[in-house]
Parts: C-alpha cells; sequence; structure tokens
C-alpha cells in the first residue's frame, strides 16, 4: 500500500485527497496511544463504578477517533476502502463529542438533568452516524454545522455542570469548545487551501481537534476525580 495518492480522475473524493500534506495523519497517529494512556489513568483513577464505566466508553470513543484518523489519513486504501474509512472516520466524531460528554455528565449531574444531557448527546451522535454513513457526499457546511451544534449542545447544562464539579471543568470545556470549532470552521473553508505541501487545513482541523481534546480531557479528570 502507497502512502501517496495516486492522481486519477476517478478518485471519488476533493483533489486535496489527491495532494496529500507530508504531515497528514501525523498528529492523530501521535495522539492515539497518548489519548489512549490518558484514558487508562482515568479509568483506574475513577472512584466509583459509575464514573468508571462512562470512563471507560470515553477511552473506547477517544482512541476510535484517533487510530483510525490516523490510520485513514497515513495510507491510501483505493476506493473502496477509502469510503469504508472516511464513513468510520467522520461517524467517530459525533462519538467523540457523546463519549466526552459521558463521564462528565455521569460525575457532575444528577436526575431529569443527567438523563437529557446523555439522550440529547448519543441521540444526536446516532442520527450523524447514520448520515455520515448513508450520505457520504453530504456538503461539508452541513455536517460541520451538526458537528458544532451537537459539540455545544451543553452550554444549556453549565451552570449544573459546575454545581455538581465546579468552575474549572465548566471552563475548561467552554475552552476546548471553542478551539474545537475554530478548527471544524477552517475545516469547513478549507483554508490553508487543498495545495498545502506540509500543513494543511487538514492538519489544522487535527490539530484543535487534539488541542480541545486535551482540554476537554483535563476537564474530565477533574469532573470524574471530584465525583
Amino acid at each position: 500500500m502507497s502512502t501517496t495518492k495516486p492522481e486519477v480522475s476517478s478518485a471519488p473524493y476533493d483533489e486535496i485527497e489527491q495532494h496529500r500534506p507530508l504531515l497528514r495523519g501525523w498528529i492523530h497517529t501521535i495522539a492515539a496511544p497518548l489519548s489512549l494512556a490518558a484514558a487508562i489513568v482515568l479509568v483506574v483513577l475513577a472512584p466509583t463504578s459509575a464514573t468508571r464505566w462512562a470512563s471507560v466508553v470515553y477511552m473506547i470513543c477517544s482512541l476510535m477517533l484517533f487510530s483510525t484518523s490516523a490510520i485513514y489519513h497515513r495510507i491510501v486504501w483505493g476506493q473502496k476502502g477509502d469510503a469504508i474509512l472516511r464513513r468510520m472516520d467522520h461517524s467517530n466524531i459525533f462519538l467523540l463529542i457523546a463519549g466526552t460528554y459521558t463521564p462528565i455528565t455521569v460525575a457532575s449531574l444528577t436526575g431529569t438533568n443527567r438523563i437529557m444531557l446523555l439522550s440529547i448527546v448519543w441521540g444526536g451522535a446516532g442520527i450523524g452516524i447514520l448520515m455520515r454513513i448513508f450520505w457520504l457526499q453530504a456538503p461539508r457546511w452541513s455536517y460541520t454545522l451538526i458537528y458544532i451544534l451537537l459539540g455545544w449542545v451543553a452550554i444549556w447544562f453549565l451552570y449544573p455542570i459546575a454545581e455538581g464539579s465546579n468552575w474549572a471543568v465548566v471552563w475548561l470545556l467552554v475552552s476546548g469548545g471553542i478551539v474545537y470549532t475554530i478548527g471544524a470552521i477552517f475545516y469547513a473553508l478549507r483554508w490553508p487551501g487543498p495545495l498545502a505541501k506540509i500543513f494543511g487545513f487538514h492538519e489544522f482541523f487535527h490539530l484543535c481537534t487534539l488541542i480541545g481534546w486535551t482540554l476537554m480531557c483535563v476537564a474530565t479528570y477533574i469532573a470524574v476525580l471530584s465525583a
């Protein structure tokens, strides 16, 4: 298998897939084992059975996102393989959003608020995953907008989250959300341009994903260990 995309007119994806920047996929290749290690520590330190299982969900979703992204973006699999991995890659973003909120919600919220937030994020993730599986050629702006909206749904629960943990968790969530949103906007606008040779808009998006994940990972640690 080659790591250089062949320039064929029948390729099903954008021209950026025919001219991959040098760093394409490397950010998430590095992030995959680091996220696994961080999540394993969180699972071990989780003080209750509920927060421990919620942390396992977070660990699985994080590892799936970074590892699948690394595999998809580092190697050219051919048209059929690319289509399968692209569906998985885009679907994993929805899983990560829901997976990140799971331990924070379990640790910080109770009763109706907990049920509502978990239902919204996992229901929204399910709808988003179905969209990416069955509508792979959807306009870039459409699924990017859904990522952003689902990611910010917890804004309606920030005060209860702060009451259940502390305001540091809230500020880290907001900061991570801002970084994620900036990356998503650059991804939707496709800037820097598709012919960037080293670091293009996709790499900027991946970098923002890693930074946003790190901020929210710290928030998750604080929330879970305070439970």
